[in-house]
């Protein structure tokens, strides 16, 4: 007597079987992304004023300053197209008050390739001075204990105290510093925190003639 072997299922039940399983896996992470979203970009909206505070010292209020044609102009959002409002999301810095509502710096953000991703940060930029004031980083993946440093090491953040952008700002090697617009790289951290540098001097080079020129009408 010969025992009834059950038929293995055909390649296209397998198929089909999978591609179900993966429609509704995806409908379902997309889904979950969606219902984040909102929350997620309140998030960053939060971080991003919280650090505009942080990167100009004394600030007690800020406006949005966006590029219209090669022109820095005060945010508003009447009126603005969907297309408008995601050029100035890339295209944005603020301007920072006092208590008395006197400008006392701009805060920058910016991001770089670092070494394992994009860094995006903020700097803080004092006109008159010509000097970065402050820094934060808003995003960073970079390696635990190696990379992430950049956010950790306090001799490597109070470069950002009073750093000097003229002639320009220069990478220079751990114990080497010698004039205030030279950064020393951090030991075991340096692609992370050469990538900080680029950040720091491409934002000058991007916002500064800009900054001088809004600040000029202001007068």
């Amino acid at each position: 007597m010969e025992l009834s072997q059950e038929s293995s299922p055909s390649p296209l039940r397998l198929i089909m079987t999978l591609g179900i399983a993966g429609f509704f896996s995806g409908l379902v992470l997309v889904s979950v992304y969606l219902s984040t979203l909102p929350i997620i970009e309140a998030n960053k909206a939060a971080a991003l004023k919280e650090a505009v505070f942080l990167v100009v010292p004394g600030c007690k209020s800020f406006k949005t300053l966006v590029m219209r044609g090669k022109k820095l102009v005060v945010q508003t959002n009447e009126g603005n197209t969907k297309q408008e409002k995601k050029k100035d999301a890339a295209e944005k810095i603020f301007v920072c008050y006092d208590d008395t509502d006197k400008i006392i710096g701009f805060a920058i953000p910016g991001g770089e390739p670092g070494f394992q991703d994009l860094i995006k940060g903020i700097l803080g930029y004092n006109a008159d001075q010509k000097i970065i004031i402050g820094f934060e980083v808003l995003e960073s993946r970079e390696t635990p204990g190696l990379g992430d440093k950049i956010m950790k090491d306090d001799t490597f953040r109070a470069n950002f105290k009073a750093l000097a952008v003229e002639p320009e700002i220069t990478v220079v090697k751990p114990g080497t510093r010698e004039a205030n617009h030279e950064v020393e790289t951090i030991t075991g951290a340096t692609i992370s925190s050469k990538a900080v540098i680029r950040l720091l001097q491409k934002s000058m080079t991007r916002w500064r003639p800009v900054i001088a020129d809004w600040v000029a009408s202001q007068n």
